[in-house]
């Protein structure tokens, strides 16, 4: 979702300086180490500051035109997101596109283990009833194009560079590209 669907602005350097962890460690798995007593402030703050970002948010070029287009033609699509779930609904809100999502087709942090874990999208394809080869894990960063290869999904990398050729079967560089792709049917 962020960097997707929505202008990146979380600040990854300030939110680990703030919460003291090291700097290329990943947030959510060293939060998820600690015990219960020292993670729970800090998981807060973390909530705090993600729904000031979620508040302000605003749809990335092409987003909100792609998942129209998309939920108009029938097709299931989902949120898989490292945010908290109530973060991620207010996200869509804020943009425009809560009423496209249904609330069971919104998973965060809270529904499955983090990506770069299949999890998520394993439970939405048992929910949808089709192979996880069936389905289509749209993302800007590693994180999105792991889950999505470890569940066997294909995988398009959104973004102005292909950081990551090995992981990402399509690249484009915004969802308006993407939107063009999906009207023009290759992809």
């Amino acid at each position: 979702m962020d960097g997707t669907l929505t202008v990146a602005v979380h600040d990854f350097a300030l939110i680990r300086r703030a919460l003291g962890i090291a700097p290329q460690e990943d947030i959510l798995g060293h939060l998820a180490a600690l015990p219960a007593a020292e993670a729970a402030p800090k998981h807060a703050w973390l909530m705090a500051h993600e729904r000031e970002l979620a508040c302000r948010a605003v749809a990335a070029p092409g987003a909100c035109a792609l998942v129209r287009v998309l939920h108009a033609r029938g097709d299931r699509i989902a949120i898989l997101t490292r945010n908290a779930r109530e973060l991620a609904t207010l996200t869509l809100d804020c943009i425009g596109l809560g009423e496209v999502f249904p609330a069971e087709d919104v998973l965060g942090r809270e529904s499955a283990p983090p990506k770069p874990r299949p999890d998520g999208l394993l439970q939405l394809a048992a929910r949808w009833q089709v192979a996880p080869e069936q389905l289509v894990m749209v993302g800007d960063h590693a994180h999105d194009l792991q889950c999505g290869r470890a569940a066997g999904a294909l995988t398009v990398l959104v973004g102005p560079g292909n950081l990551w050729p090995d992981l990402a079967d399509v690249h484009v560089v915004d969802c308006d590209a993407l939107l063009e792709r999906v009207e023009r049917g290759t992809s």
